[in-house]
């Protein structure tokens, strides 16, 4: 179990290729997947699953080890070749097929992992399923799961054409301006798709680093990181251009780029989206997980909708946007939910959005953001600590005249200022995200926080 252990983490499969995670486990984990499958939805209501890959090297014998795994269960496998994440996604909304989706996401490029969710996109996640898929794979190493009489066939399908034009219904195309755009898809998979879901709209668009390379050549696919939007900042400014789109690896995730180079946060792109999408739907419930700014829901009340606060995660906030209706959702990491996508996230369906923004209302993006923009937040800091749960009681005692949650590590309300520690899953670390007023009080109650940790 060991092997598989250190591979399936709280939301995915992931781990170095060839030295973790090789061809022999990802056919057993097709197999197990499959088996989850039959089990939990039974051989009535699942005949076929989805397979798709990014442009990493490791992919192509990957997803055909895969693949052997889920046909000698006697289920039918489709092959989407390559794709972004959110094409995986929205091929098991509009298929209604179960999928997996061979990425390591902004990873370096000797990593490769596996993305699951059931038909309908639902999501698979460690409380969901992930545990039993591990536990059926297992069995497949150890000779114990056993095959079915029937293997079953492999055919491929192209998604691409019907992705954008689902993209496009998000926003009145006949209301885009022809904005100059910028796209650093850092030779990730947002090369195949941008070209794909902006063409035959009246937008300006240069895409940098558009060959698909998953040995990144030029930076990594991390575009939370701000050094790897260095190139996209600069290139932004001297073309003149009025926004840039920074896209990780598997293009699930966009950050925005003003036209002064200038980065917004996922939670000003969470605020500026959540005012758009309530201004066409008025009334609606809009979810943000409790690192987002307090602007986000504060935006929500005053547009009207219902804002509704959820962990950290993207099988979290799937599963609350199921429950209350949703009509959409946003992470400051800058995932972004739709409803209308299944309750998926997209980069690009996010991207669009803004577009038509900045479109509709003629202004720049600078000045767009401005509203959105109502506190001065810390980002999120990891700290090595010997006991993650033992500093956040101490932390927790020490502010414990004020009002606290522990919905996701634990969150303190201080009026003018709050913060939220969280142990990592994975690692002895703790992750600080503060929020106050203005950007001195931040770096003060950040100092006041951490000189707690020791």
């Amino acid at each position: 179990m060991s092997d598989l252990m250190s591979i399936f983490k709280a939301y995915d499969v992931r781990g170095v290729v060839p030295d973790q995670f090789n061809p022999d486990l990802a056919r057993a984990i097709g197999a197990g997947f499959a088996r989850f499958l039959l089990e939990v939805d039974g051989p009535e209501a699942v005949n076929t699953v989805l397979v798709a890959r990014d442009m990493r090297p490791s992919g192509v014998e990957m997803t055909a080890a895969f693949i052997d795994g889920v046909t000698s269960q006697g289920l039918d496998a489709i092959d989407l070749g390559l794709a972004s994440t959110d094409l995986l996604y929205f091929s098991a909304g509009a298929l209604d097929a179960p999928g997996a989706m061979f990425t390591a996401s902004h990873n370096p490029a000797q990593y490769n992992g596996i993305k699951f969710c059931r038909s309908g996109a639902r999501p698979v996640g460690e409380e969901t399923g992930l545990s039993t898929i591990r536990g059926f794979a297992q069995q497949n190493l150890d000779g114990q799961l056993g095959g079915s009489d029937r293997v079953g066939t492999v055919r491929s399908r192209d998604m691409i054409t019907a992705f954008a034009a689902h993209v496009h219904s998000f926003v009145d195309t006949d209301q885009l301006a022809p904005l100059k755009i910028i796209a650093d898809t850092a030779n990730g998979m947002g090369g195949l798709i941008v070209p794909a879901v902006f063409d035959g709209l009246p937008f300006d668009i240069e895409v940098m680093f558009p060959e698909l390379d998953g040995t990144f050549p030029n930076h990594p696919a991390d575009p939370m990181q701000p050094e790897n939007t260095a190139d996209l900042r600069r290139r932004v400014v001297e073309s003149g251009a009025d926004i840039g789109l920074a896209f990780d690896g598997d293009a699930d995730r966009v950050f925005l780029i003003d036209e002064n180079g200038v980065g917004l946060s996922g939670s000003t792109t969470t605020a500026i989206i959540a005012a758009s999408v309530l201004d066409k739907n008025p009334g609606e419930t809009v979810i943000h997980n409790l690192i987002c700014s307090k602007a986000v829901p504060e935006v929500v009340t005053e547009h009207g909708g219902t804002p509704v606060r959820t962990r950290v995660g993207h099988s979290f906030i799937k599963e609350v946007m199921a429950e209350t209706g949703a009509i959409f959702g946003g992470e400051h990491s800058a995932h972004y939910y739709f409803r209308d996508n299944y309750r998926a996230d997209s980069g690009i369906i996010a991207a669009l959005v803004v577009l038509e923004q900045m479109s509709v209302t003629g202004k720049p993006l600078s000045e767009l953001r401005k509203p959105f923009e109502r506190y001065a937040d810390s980002g999120e800091i990891n700290t090595k600590v010997d006991d993650p749960k033992a500093v956040i009681a101490k932390v927790a005692e020490h502010y414990s005249e004020f009002p606290q949650d522990t919905l996701d590590g634990l969150t303190v309300d201080l009026g003018d200022w709050w913060f939220n520690l969280r142990p990592s899953n994975t690692e002895p670390l703790l992750r600080l995200n503060l929020e106050a007023t203005d950007v001195e009080s931040c770096n003060e109650h950040v100092e006041q926080v951490r000189s707690l940790f020791t």
